[in-house]
């Protein structure tokens, strides 16, 4: 059966191979990490036990912090080692953990690169995060008797279809998981159906609201004002953005700026994957506006004057949130085209006034909490959006409010790292 899975695989990498060689020469991706993808990794304190915490991408990284935080606390005598799939998730983890913490590019799920991985970390418990299980994996972790955990457990509205589809072939790895945490009943349900033991599935809530900073203003946000000469405009922050979502957003502030009251208006746009910053600024001119990216003053002196009109085009790595921070009025992107939204708990948890649109499968319990708080708006289409965006601009206390109803959402909502520890421990401490 191993070799069966390990030549599924071999195949699906040749099939794959064109797309991953286009990608690396077009996007600078898939480039680094190879030999670690092949299962050469290296510890710092190989004479300590071990817990290896994974995370997919960026969300997952972003969401496992509170609880590195707690473990590195608790277990002293434990060395905590992070790994990542996407550049992006990598790049995060390193700028999150890299100098305290080995972080490394999870392997490929070839049975060989697996046991190799497995014999260099010797891992006394893995945490997987949201979910991310593989059958090799599964399979070397049993056979080592290191228990498997998933933390912040969610299988989404969209995945849960084809996961049912597979299930005969599922059942047995999901079955040798060892505990699942689950944000949502819904959620401990689809991962029992899937093949998980009933009593091995509990409710935790998701983490995600723990790692939400409450606050009004966070390090850096003046900084970067100051650099985009904001002291005197509002500012529309669209973050996290996909393809074929900034024209709808580009023609909804061209709307806006039709009316005089709205002059003094700054819109930035801050695409989610770095690769599309050059076509998003390719838009934005395309749109008739001036063209203002960030990567080109970021750190200057601020001494030269800008274009007051320019719409600011976040290219740069970790300013998110700083621009979220600024931010009069925020929209999180990839939720007006139908690929499952971005985090907006970071948003809601900075008081900001909170949009999004229809396509939100991937932060279902998120979006049902902060609509039933009352603390976020959701919008159909671009009439919509620019609808929801006048009304925060022309009434600074309906906003106001909206981002006091989403920071008590999130307050709400928070001490799932808590009981994640508190079992795993449970796991640590039992024979």
């Amino acid at each position: 059966m191993r070799f069966l899975l390990d030549l599924v695989y071999l195949l699906a990498a040749l099939v794959l191979s064109p797309m991953v060689l286009y990608r690396a020469v077009r996007h600078n991706r898939y480039r680094s990490g190879w030999a670690q993808r092949f299962g050469f990794i290296a510890r710092r304190q190989p004479e300590q036990k071990c817990i290896w915490i994974h995370g997919v991408s960026v969300g997952e990284i972003n969401a496992a912090q509170t609880v590195v935080a707690e473990l590195n606390r608790q277990c002293p005598d434990y060395e905590i080692v992070i790994s990542a799939t996407t550049d992006t998730g990598f790049a995060r983890a390193r700028a999150l953990y890299g100098r305290n913490y080995e972080v490394f590019y999870y392997p490929l799920d070839v049975s060989f690169f697996v046991r190799r991985a497995f014999a260099s970390l010797k891992p006394t418990l893995c945490l997987l995060m949201e979910l991310e299980v593989w059958p090799n994996f599964l399979k070397a972790a049993q056979r080592l008797a290191t228990p498997v955990v998933v933390a912040n457990g969610r299988i989404s509205d969209k995945s849960f279809p084809s996961y049912k589809k597979a299930k005969r072939l599922l059942s047995g790895t999901f079955s040798r998981v060892s505990l699942v945490l689950a944000q949502t009943q819904t959620y401990a349900e689809r991962f029992t159906h899937l093949g998980c033991a009933p009593e091995k599935v509990l409710v935790t809530g998701s983490i995600k609201y723990d790692t939400a900073q409450i606050c009004d203003r966070i390090a850096g946000a003046d900084t970067l004002a100051q650099e985009l000469q904001l002291s005197e405009a509002r500012l529309w922050v669209a973050g996290g953005t996909g393809t074929d979502e900034e024209g709808g957003i580009l023609g909804a502030f061209q709307q806006l700026k039709q009316h005089a009251a709205f002059d003094d208006v700054r819109l930035a746009i801050v695409p989610r994957k770095p690769e599309r910053f050059d076509a998003v600024a390719q838009q934005i001119q395309q749109a008739g506006f001036s063209l203002l990216r960030y990567s080109q003053i970021k750190g200057g002196s601020g001494g030269d004057t800008l274009d007051p009109q320019a719409v600011i085009l976040g290219d740069t790595m970790g300013d998110l949130r700083k621009f979220y921070s600024l931010a009069t009025v925020a929209f999180v992107g990839r939720s007006l085209v139908p690929v499952g939204g971005s985090d907006m708990m970071e948003v809601a948890a900075l008081g900001k006034p909170t949009l999004f649109g229809p396509y939100t499968f991937n932060f279902t319990q998120t979006v049902e909490a902060l609509l039933q708080g009352q603390g976020a708006i959701e919008v159909a289409d671009q009439a919509q959006l620019l609808e929801a965006v006048k009304a925060c601009l022309e009434d600074p206390e309906y906003a106001q409010q909206i981002g006091l109803r989403g920071q008590a959402v999130i307050r709400a909502n928070q001490g799932a790292t808590a009981q994640t520890v508190g079992h795993i421990l449970h796991l640590l401490k039992t024979p």
